[in-house]
């Protein structure tokens, strides 16, 4: 396998739902697609530089960057064009893609778990922790992953993705209405995923990896407690530990890559490659800036007090005030300030090395809120699910034209 230094490429995954276009019900024929491009029911189907893969329930598809890319420019394009594709293959089924990080309307009982090609790794994960709630089986996310070659390069890139994880949800969550219901939570999706392992919790632990900067650090920490929870469960040995680490970031030195779980899926190819590079170049600053004084990035706050930082966003967004003195001192911000106003601290300092397509994504979400604000603008506590279907019908057209949603 070859090895990639930091920043030196990308790994870009986006995961879409497939709804009938109509009644925006869930429908779980991702499998007769794929067997529709390449005539037989399998996980992957490569199309030059952007790849689609099955996940755990068959209404949901991925599509990513078919290996590293050298570069995100181009991405936003890229994968718009594959969201096109895929429209017109979904139009004689009545179907179509629809974003968000979770369905407004779905219900745990419409799950289908994938049947075909690693059926025994999904099937042993519906044992153990039943998958067919909203945490598994109503969740689409954007992951990003991120290289480094050596120890020395995981330790920079792990200690300022750990930094960055907790202001992610105020930046990115888009799901704020579960099973017709405006949950009172900005993030839902994250709020579902932080507990939907609870029955073996070193599976995700406290969500933020724990301060590990080795791969002998990180075995010992985070990898040996699972594989030792997981064992009464896993006599046959399915599970891999890579697969099974389920944090907000997890490290892949199987891909010598950390892979960024924290964002949700947004309205648009637009603004899910916006966010992505106002994060890439987050952590590329604040490696630049405490590299020299490594201490402080890595030891500056513990895991529990990032976490609590986290679900604080999760559950009231971008407007959540962040008070600790030593994190915002990472940003050189000397009083408490609220999550999103750290982002836009962090936008002026890199704000000429975005794209300018990023750069208006970043603009529309510092003025006007994420995904959920925006969507909780327009959709009132009083909204019947009419009126719900009304405006993710016209999310599903955001996504199609590829353009942002507007309250």
């Amino acid at each position: 396998m070859r090895t990639f230094h930091l920043f030196e490429v990308f790994g870009v995954e986006l995961e879409y739902m497939v709804v009938d276009k109509d009644t925006l019900k869930v429908r779980p024929i991702v499998d007769l697609i794929i067997k529709e491009m390449t005539g037989e029911f399998t996980s992957d189907v490569e199309r030059g530089d952007i790849a689609w893969s099955n996940e755990l329930v068959a209404h949901v598809l991925e599509l990513k960057t078919n290996g590293p890319s050298p570069s995100l420019k181009g991405l936003e394009s890229r994968f718009h064009e594959e969201v096109v594709f895929l429209n017109r293959l979904l139009e004689k089924h009545n179907c179509m893609l629809l974003p968000t990080g979770a369905h407004p309307f779905f219900h745990p009982n419409q799950s289908v778990i994938w049947p075909h090609e690693y059926n025994e790794v999904y099937a042993l994960y519906d044992r153990i922790f039943g998958c067919k709630g909203h945490g598994w089986s109503n969740l689409q996310s954007t992951h990003l992953n991120l290289p480094f070659a050596n120890d020395a390069e995981f330790a920079l890139l792990h200690a300022a993705i750990r930094v960055i994880l907790p202001i992610i949800p105020a930046l990115a969550a888009s799901t704020p209405i579960i099973e017709s219901k405006i949950t009172g939570t900005i993030d839902t999706r994250l709020a579902y995923y932080s507990k939907n392992q609870h029955k073996i919790p070193e599976i995700a632990g406290a969500i933020i990896p724990e301060a590990a900067f080795s791969k002998a650090e990180y075995e010992r920490l985070i990898f040996n407690p699972i594989a030792n929870a997981i064992a009464p469960y896993d006599t046959e040995k399915v599970l891999d530990k890579h697969f099974l680490n389920s944090r907000g970031a997890i490290a892949r030195f199987d891909r010598g890559a950390i892979e960024i779980r924290l964002i949700d899926i947004q309205e648009c190819p637009k603004a899910d490659l916006g966010i992505v590079e106002l994060v890439v170049l987050a952590v590329k600053w604040l490696i630049s800036k405490h590299e020299h004084n490594f201490s402080a990035l890595a030891e500056s706050c513990s895991t529990l007090e990032l976490a609590g930082m986290l679900h604080e966003i999760i559950q009231n967004g971008s407007r959540q005030p962040v008070s600790n003195a030593a994190y915002l001192s990472l940003f050189d911000l000397k009083t408490p300030q609220t999550a999103i106003n750290i982002w836009g601290s962090i936008f002026k300092s890199i704000e000429t090395e975005l794209s300018d397509s990023a750069k208006k994504v970043c603009v529309d979400i510092l003025k006007h809120g994420n995904l959920s604000e925006r969507l909780l603008k327009r959709i009132h506590n009083d909204s019947a699910e009419a009126d719900i279907k009304d405006v993710y019908i016209e999310l599903a057209a955001c996504l199609a034209e590829n353009r942002m949603f507007q309250a």
